[in-house]
């Protein structure tokens, strides 16, 4: 499983269309993590998987998805519903509630990746408005058998932090 986890993109069309031509046919997925600011119908968004951020103002935008992609339960929400500037314990939580092996969530514009209780909680950082770090930043996850590799990217493609975790058998 090979993944792009987007988040918080604020109106910016620029960054995901990019990523949409640059990994069209090489991922299985596009995940836009909210805040993107655009209206459900905007091509720049058509390829994504996508959750609605406290910024957006389209209703069409779930708060919350849960998808099955080759074989690994993947759980998206924004995370401002969650507190998560405060704690990962309500999402950690709801992860468990949908089995999830993979949690994506962005909001507080902060790049991070941690295992929880054999799940991966994932942040992207902002694309557009970075906290913490000057590099605005998107995330490509791949999952071959246990083995996971999170790397963290620059809007041009340069890698800033890389991670591995072994997913464990539930």
């Amino acid at each position: 499983m090979k993944l792009v986890i987007v988040s918080d993109s604020h109106g910016s069309r620029e960054e995901i269309r990019e990523l949409q031509e640059k990994y069209r046919n090489k991922v299985d997925a596009l995940i836009h993590c909210g805040d993107s600011e655009l209206a459900s119908d905007d091509v720049a968004i058509k390829d994504y998987i996508i959750v609605r951020g406290n910024c957006d103002m389209e209703s069409k935008f779930p708060n919350q998805v849960v998808e099955e992609i080759k074989g690994r339960k993947i759980f998206v929400t924004h995370g401002h519903l969650y507190n998560i500037k405060m704690s990962l314990m309500n999402l950690q939580y709801k992860a468990k509630e949908n089995m999830a092996d993979f949690v994506f969530f962005g909001h507080s514009h902060t790049l991070g990746a941690e295992m929880i209780d054999g799940c991966v909680f994932l942040n992207p950082g902002s694309i557009l408005l970075p906290r913490g770090r000057k590099e605005r930043t998107y995330a490509l996850v791949e999952s071959i058998n246990e083995k996971i590799q999170v790397q963290f990217l620059t809007h041009d493609h340069k890698v800033v932090e890389s991670k591995e975790f072994a997913l464990e058998k539930k």
